[in-house]
């Protein structure tokens, strides 16, 4: 497999925090690291979304919700254009919730999801949980 870090097109981190990949997501896509904090997993889960890294989407998605396989490679492919955390809330040691904007184009057509996402943390490692889809 390539180094996805390549297939960036500028060396800043898709997830929007203003670093470049290989001191943010791309410690947990690439290096095997693990997100401290449930944002940083969802910040990380959004950059593999742009890099379409479905290893790592199903690796950190919880094993009581977690879909046998996305079929990425079977979807058009979305052409990411931000994102945008509006709040993270750690409301005990081990949950947490993620409210955020992704926005994206498909077919040419720009769109965005606004989510508010649960995580649980287990040995120590932050996993997605599942998700409401807010209407704007």
């Amino acid at each position: 497999m390539k180094t996805k870090a390549a297939n960036l097109k500028t060396p800043h981190c898709p997830c929007g925090s203003g670093k470049q990949y290989t001191g943010c997501c791309g410690r947990y896509l690439d290096q095997g690291e693990s997100a401290a904090t449930a944002e940083h997993l969802m910040r990380s889960r959004y950059t593999a979304y742009t890099l379409n890294r479905e290893d790592y989407l199903l690796a950190t998605w919880h094993h009581s919700t977690r879909p046998a396989a996305l079929g990425l490679e079977n979807q058009p492919r979305n052409q990411w254009l931000g994102l945008t955390v509006k709040r993270h809330e750690q409301s005990a040691p081990d949950l947490a919730i993620v409210e955020f904007v992704a926005r994206y184009r498909i077919n040419g057509r720009a769109d965005r999801l606004h989510e508010i996402s649960r995580f649980v943390r287990e040995g120590g490692l932050w996993f997605y949980v599942d998700g409401d889809i807010l209407q704007d």
